[in-house]
């Protein structure tokens, strides 16, 4: 059996709406013999006639009825597949796969709220975690992009810096600390912190930070989130250090106090990254580009 193709499908639609070899011709640009030659065709692959004519009036068989019915069906899914392939090469659609670190979420869900008002037919799947985690995944291939801080190097992947982020150190409003002024770093060497888990960008900072100062910190309590911290710190467990961008509330609440220390805030950056061999799908290079061009202080919500 010959195998249909979509010239015949396209050329019978047009034969079966009009009920005209000559103006199905028109309308397709052909000539006539053309088009009753490709309606032969089919009706050879069919085995059977699809059209009969009685007087000047063509109408269809009822092999003819079916092969209408069926060929506007695929004519119509081929149309749905042609603008979804539009769509998804303009980036208007599609699935985003993307990673946030904990840290960064408040940042993120901004610019995330942000570009679904512009790009609506975008699927979004998030997965946010630690930046040990969001590394993991960017090495599997589990996601386009990621959101996050300190992106370490040899891994093979392109960080685009498009944000501050700085960090304070925070404590509770009525914290001895929090109505001094110039705090020297050394003052707080005795002082208990409340830390994020191993992995954790902000942790490293503060590690990092407080080894070049040759201060030795008093890490009493790990936690596994931001909102932990918070948390713990109003209860007056310790200090703490997070990003400001997560403090929003709490500040406007009088929650929490962020301390004046010397040296601080420690002004890190917030990066778009993705693996430097991934060729990035249309949504993924939209996103990208969106958050490129979003003004940190939009962003920053």
């Amino acid at each position: 059996m010959r195998r249909l193709t979509f010239r015949q499908l396209m050329t019978f639609e047009t034969v079966a709406r009009h009920l005209s070899y000559s103006k199905a011709a028109a309308a397709l640009h052909l000539s006539q013999p053309a088009v009753s030659m490709q309606v032969r065709l089919l009706e050879r692959i069919a085995g059977q006639p699809l059209t009969e004519q009685l007087g000047k009036k063509i109408f269809l068989t009822e092999a003819g009825r079916e092969m209408h019915l069926a060929s506007q069906s695929i004519l119509s899914r081929l149309e749905d597949l042609r603008t979804r392939l539009a769509q998804l090469r303009d980036g208007a659609s599609g699935r985003l796969d993307i990673g946030i670190t904990s840290t960064a979420n408040p940042v993120a869900t901004d610019i995330l709220v942000r570009f679904r008002d512009v790009r609506p037919g975008v699927d979004i799947h998030l997965d946010v975690c630690n930046r040990a985690e969001v590394l993991d995944l960017l090495a599997a291939n589990r996601i386009d992009l990621a959101i996050m801080g300190q992106v370490p190097d040899g891994l093979g992947l392109e960080a685009t810096r498009f944000m501050d982020n700085p960090l304070v150190i925070i404590a509770p409003p009525d914290h001895p600390l929090a109505r001094r002024r110039r705090i020297a770093v050394r003052q707080l060497g005795d002082a208990p912190f409340l830390v994020r888990e191993k992995g954790s960008g902000t942790r490293g900072a503060l590690e990092r930070f407080f080894a070049a100062q040759g201060v030795d910190i008093h890490t009493s309590m790990e936690l596994s989130s931001n909102e932990a911290i918070k948390l713990a710190v109003q209860a007056g467990l310790g200090l703490g250090i997070l990003s400001l961008q997560t403090l929003e509330l709490e500040l406007a609440l009088e929650r929490l106090a962020v301390l004046d220390v010397e040296h601080f805030p420690i002004i890190r950056h917030w990066y778009v990254v993705h693996r430097a061999d991934k060729r990035l799908s249309p949504v993924a290079q939209a996103f990208k580009d969106f958050i490129l061009a979003t003004p940190p202080q939009a962003a920053a919500g």
